[in-house]
């Protein structure tokens, strides 16, 4: 038997079983083939306490997975395809997470790297805007030396000029 379709909906409402099978026949009713067909299984409608067989052990499996503690999984989980089966989930599942860290550490990475940019522009910003008050410091202070030297120049000049 191939391995069924999941239906997430119900597929005929009113029909309470929840595994259907649909095999290709010609008018006459006769199916056209031996083998094959298309196997439903509606989760919706899977409701077992007791698993007594490997298509239940499947459906329970994946209604109920979310909850299964891959360490210490129910007797009905007991056979060694669902303890691979649940190996396999869990090997993937560590890969996700490793995934998902490797992705949120370069996402970090990123954002520390925007910040170190930010940060060093505004230090740039602020020492441009330190020199230039330095610069115009400077300048004051020469315009500030240029006053008191010329004003000391007339004095000079002034001092020559009563002296004769």
């Amino acid at each position: 038997m191939p391995p069924p379709t999941l239906l997430a909906e119900d597929l005929p409402p009113d029909e309470p079983a929840y595994f259907h099978r649909y095999w290709p026949r010609d008018d006459r009713g006769e199916a056209l083939i031996d083998h094959g067909g298309i196997w439903l299984a509606e989760l919706n409608k899977f409701h077992t306490e007791r698993v007594e067989t490997e298509q239940q052990r499947w459906l329970k499996s994946l209604t109920e997975g979310e909850h299964l503690d891959a360490d210490d999984l129910p007797e009905w989980m007991q056979t060694n395809e669902m303890r691979q089966a649940m190996s396999t989930l869990k090997a993937f599942s560590e890969e996700e997470r490793a995934y998902h860290a490797y992705q949120a550490r370069q996402n970090f990475l990123r954002q520390q790297r925007s910040i170190e940019r930010e940060l060093e522009a505004a230090a740039q910003s602020v020492s441009a805007a330190r020199e230039r008050e330095e610069a115009a410091l400077q300048r004051e202070e020469a315009e500030r030396k240029a006053k008191e030297a010329a004003l000391a120049e007339i004095e000079r000049l002034k001092a020559q000029l009563r002296d004769r």
